[in-house]
């Protein structure tokens, strides 16, 4: 699926607020997770996106992310792994948590930054006060750490 905008970034690639139109533009597919920009380009490996993805997975099965809304409706599939639903949900979050104690203090907050939130390595790297194109080569590292945990080679 392809959902384009076009975006404004400063000199650094930091995307700018969605009025200013000064500096270089970019085409953003917004459909389009920041791991899956970096295995289009082979800038990370197979092993590294399906670590990647797997986590992302279970962060989104534990419910992890705030929501704005109660959740309402009831699930009538039992759940994930033939668990009932808080059950998938509690293992979910204990896979996750195992994930990023593998990865360890250093590294789980880029992975939890690009994979799980979803931000671009520009904006990560701004937020974590880190210099411009030092993201990538940590959270290459974090994510063979991560494939080793979860035994993709």
């Amino acid at each position: 699926m392809r959902e384009l905008e076009e975006r404004s970034i400063d000199s650094e690639g930091v995307p700018q607020p969605v009025g200013a139109r000064r500096g270089r533009t970019v085409t953003v597919n917004l459909a389009e997770s920041p791991l899956g920009w970096l295995r289009s380009r082979v800038l990370i490996t197979l092993a590294q996106f399906e670590a990647g993805e797997r986590l992302r997975a279970d962060y989104e099965r534990a419910s992890i992310a705030p929501s704005v809304t109660m959740c309402w409706a009831e699930r009538v599939d039992g759940g994930h792994d033939g668990l009932g639903p808080t059950s998938a949900q509690i293992a979910a979050k204990r896979r996750f948590d195992a994930a990023l104690a593998a990865a360890g203090p250093g590294l789980a907050d880029i992975l939890w930054r690009v994979v799980c939130a979803g931000e671009g390595l520009p904006a990560a790297e701004k937020a974590l006060q880190w210099p411009a194109r030092a993201g990538r080569l940590v959270l290459t590292l974090a994510l063979d750490r991560l494939a080793a945990h979860y035994g993709i080679r």
